[in-house]
């Protein structure tokens, strides 16, 4: 950003600021309730699903060889194989739109194709056993497997659709990645990568799973009362 945007920015944060009606209460409870999501955002979401999705984002490029990515998910594996295996890889992640992405970051940094990676960043969200079985459960077993396939074949459409978009920046950078050495063998045993990514992935899983019907109903009475949105009821307080 060049000086003179930086200073357009500065100007324009100064006149908001100074014409903000503060003393008006429909903008001071705007304002407040804006940061009591934000908090309500960051104890129930952030922490819970993107801080550990970014751990395992970590693993991913710590602990699993380059050479397992390339062999799968590279540009010189078998297409069907490894839009089926980036199609389906979420099904035993239970992640967000937004705690996939840093693991989407971390295949794809590890070597894998823009296609594969794109495919596993649809799907991982839509495609996770917790939500497969809760929309079989809450709207009946067909549009369970309903969505589990149109997950599977929407994921290889968006996977093929931006390899052919952005087909010449990946063929420079399958080109480069063609050049580099061969990477060492890990020298980690198999069991301890396979444990450390179970106990991130139970982590994940319980940490979304824990009070996801309960809900604390303020009234304009003041009345306070407790909600389940699986049971439909209200109690109060």
């Amino acid at each position: 950003m060049s000086g003179r945007k930086k200073l357009y920015w500065i100007i324009g944060i100064f006149i908001f600021m100074y014409f903000l009606p503060l003393g008006n209460a429909k903008i001071t409870n705007a304002i407040l309730e804006a940061f009591k999501l934000l908090q309500w955002y960051v104890i129930n979401h952030t922490l819970a699903c993107v801080v550990p999705a970014m751990f395992i984002a970590g693993a991913i490029s710590t602990f699993l060889s380059q050479a397992s990515v390339m062999r799968y998910l590279g540009p010189d594996a078998n297409r069907f194989m490894a839009y089926t295996v980036a199609s389906v890889a979420g099904i035993i992640l239970a992640v967000c739109s937004c705690s996939v992405l840093p693991m989407f970051a971390g295949i794809y940094t590890m070597g894998a194709g823009l296609g594969p990676a794109s495919a596993f960043l649809y799907s991982g969200p839509a495609i996770n056993v917790m939500a497969i079985f809760l929309s079989a459960r809450v709207l009946g077993f067909d549009i369970g497997l309903a969505r589990a396939v149109g997950a599977i074949a929407f994921a290889f459409i968006i996977g093929l659709s931006m390899a052919f978009i952005f087909r010449k920046a990946e063929h420079v950078r399958n080109k480069a990645a063609m050049e580099l050495p061969p990477p060492p063998h890990p020298s980690r045993p198999l069991w301890k990568t396979a444990l450390f990514f179970f106990c991130m992935i139970m982590f994940l899983v319980f940490s979304d799973w824990y009070n996801t019907n309960e809900v604390t109903l303020t009234k304009k009475s003041g009345e306070i009362g407790r909600a389940s949105c699986r049971e439909r009821v209200y109690h109060p307080v």
